[in-house]
């Protein structure tokens, strides 16, 4: 919402963000100072998904929840009024100060204590990141410790708290080079009012050299490398973007996959000839180590082993009719990708990709009840940009291909050869990130 006000007022054009209130307080808590101009509010109640025009229009002829005036009126003055004194002031909000960079000496209990009362933690035990714990860290990079990863408004993610969080996390030296390139994408650690998340998907050598698992459970608690990478996602997410419960986080329901965000590895020994790994399809060498960092919201698991009669490339078809078609990320077994491959006819992921673009299926008024397709196709509908504008007039029985990019429709090998299982997910799959270039 503040991206968006703000480019709107770089281009000249008045802008006023609206959202509901607690995304509003969010925003404001965040980003007054980082934006380098003031951006104005308006704030209305949730929910709004799935409520009758006759809310919606409640909120636009109701008050502003911020400022206590009418709706509209709040509006144009946000458009027209003159900056205040208040708004004129950029840097360090009056009566802040800096975090320091150490914590005066204490017991132990207490600083536990004290990590959990500012909810820097998963509420997990941590280990206590002390000077020497962090300087043993650092030593395992040759960026310097004050160099920027990444930036959450107006917090800087530095190396050495990329340092601090992996301790805290129980990672050693040797996971940081991979932690670092994790930490490079911090700041998108998942949040929404609904139930969004992350997954970690690891490519490469770095997969043996640091004992993760990509066969049997390979999505469950069962190695060190896995649970600490994803981990540390968690609590560098936490701090970096001051996520702290009713004050940056604000999901209705959550998700349990925060806890290690879908940290996994590839399972590329076991690719069906001529499948190739998630980095090599993304234009990476086979031999280059790469992490690779998605949000989403579903996950749906297969109920069962495939059968001859109905096939797996057909049940997978079935179960992404309840995603909202942006993109997926199809996470299966070793046995269903040979399935797909020896069985089927399927000789690459791209021939999968393809098949589910062209045949999933839904009905027009299941994908508008969808209030993610709400919220991010119907304003290019309302603009008569296609296919939006003509999925808009159907009726709500007819039917429509929402995965209109085979490339948004990524397939993954993981498992261990034992059953013929899959997950399909929402999640999209951004940029991958070089490990080496961290060492």
């Amino acid at each position: 919402m503040s991206r968006f006000a703000r480019g709107l007022e770089e281009s000249g054009i008045p802008a006023v963000g609206a959202a509901g209130v607690n995304v509003v307080k969010f925003q404001e808590y965040n980003v007054k100072y980082s934006n380098g101009m003031p951006i104005r509010y308006v704030a209305f109640p949730f929910p709004v998904a799935g409520q009758p025009k006759s809310v919606h229009r409640g909120y636009v002829e109701g008050k502003d929840l911020l400022s206590g005036k009418p709706m509209m009126q709040a509006v144009m003055d946000g458009l027209t009024a003159p900056l205040t004194e208040e708004e004129k002031k950029s840097g360090m909000p009056e009566g802040e100060v800096s975090e320091p960079r150490l914590l005066a000496p204490d017991t132990e209990d207490n600083l536990r204590r004290l990590f959990k009362d500012r909810e820097w933690t998963d509420f997990n035990p941590v280990i206590l990141p002390t000077e020497k714990r962090v300087a043993a860290m650092l030593k395992g990079t040759s960026h310097a410790p004050d160099e920027v990863l990444n930036r959450f408004g107006s917090r800087k993610m530095t190396v050495e708290k990329a340092a601090v969080y992996a301790v805290m996390a129980g990672a050693g030296p040797e996971y940081f080079p991979a932690i670092l390139a994790i930490c490079t994408q911090a700041g998108s650690f998942g949040n929404s009012t609904s139930s969004a998340a992350n997954m970690i998907l690891v490519n490469g050598p770095v997969r043996n050299e640091l004992g993760m698992n990509a066969g049997t459970d390979a999505l469950g608690p069962f190695a060190e490398a896995n649970s600490v990478l994803g981990r540390t996602f968690t609590i560098a997410g936490k701090i970096v973007g001051d996520l702290r419960l009713d004050e940056g986080a604000y999901s209705t329901l959550g998700s349990t996959i925060q806890y290690n965000n879908l940290c996994f590895a590839e399972n590329e020994e076991a690719l069906p000839e001529g499948w190739n790994p998630h980095h090599v399809e993304m234009g990476y060498k086979p031999d280059d180590s790469v992490v690779t960092i998605g949000m989403g919201w579903s996950y749906i698991s297969s109920v069962g082993e495939s059968q001859l009669d109905h096939p797996p490339h057909m049940l997978i078809r079935d179960y992404m009719r309840s995603l909202a078609g942006m993109g997926a990320t199809v996470i299966m077994d070793p046995t269903v990708a040979g399935l797909l491959k020896d069985a089927h006819g399927f000789k690459t992921k791209a021939d999968l990709s393809e098949y589910l673009s062209e045949n999933v299926q839904v009905e027009a008024g299941t994908f508008w009840g969808n209030g993610v397709n709400t919220t991010a196709s119907m304003p290019m509908g309302l603009q008569g940009l296609e296919p939006f504008a003509t999925w808009m007039k159907l009726p709500p029985k007819a039917l429509i291909k929402p995965f209109r990019d085979p490339g948004a429709i990524k397939t993954v090998v993981a498992g261990g050869g034992i059953q013929t299982t899959w997950f399909v997910t929402d999640f999209r799959l951004g940029r991958g990130i070089l490990i080496d270039d961290w060492k």
